[in-house]
Formats: C-alpha cells, sequence, structure tokens
C-alpha cells in the first residue's frame, strides 16, 4: 500500500508525505491506520477525527481530506489530503 498525505494552505501543497508498506498478511484497515499514523507523525501534525464522510470519499475516490474542524488542536493549514496510490 502506497498512501501520500499533503497539508493544504490556500491552493499551495506546503507538506507532503509518503508511506509504503507491502505486507500481504495485514489487512487494509490495519495498513491504513499504520499508514494515517505514520503519516500525521512524518508531518508533525495530530491524528485527525476519521468520521464517515471520509470512509465513503475513501472508498469512492480513493481519496478523503480532513479539515481543520476533523482535529482536537489547533493546526496551521485549512485540509489535510489523503489519497492510495
Amino acid at each position: 500500500m502506497v498512501l501520500v498525505g499533503r497539508l493544504i494552505k490556500g491552493t499551495y501543497i506546503i507538506k507532503e508525505s509518503i508511506f509504503s508498506k507491502d505486507d500481504q498478511e495485514a489487512s487494509f484497515r490495519d495498513l491504513l491506520e499504520e499508514g494515517l499514523i505514520s503519516i500525521c507523525r512524518d508531518l508533525d501534525i495530530p491524528v485527525p477525527l476519521w468520521l464517515s464522510k471520509n470512509t465513503s470519499e475513501f472508498a469512492r475516490y480513493r481519496k478523503t481530506f480532513f479539515a481543520k474542524d476533523q482535529f482536537v488542536e489547533t493546526v496551521k493549514f485549512d485540509r489535510f489530503e489523503l489519497n492510495i496510490e
């Protein structure tokens, strides 16, 4: 699995991180969770709240966005994009 996380402010990508892991025995959900946590750690941001809209967007488009209000702490970007490649 290859996940890409991007921090976006306005129309600019201000930071990007890539998570890659090929584990045939791990479930998709476990790899997704591990990748999200790893990307957030790499970007030095808190892990966002994963809502049902994120699940449906990710299932349909292989991409989802997290707005500022999905973070418990204050963040200095407009949105966090996560997509699978």
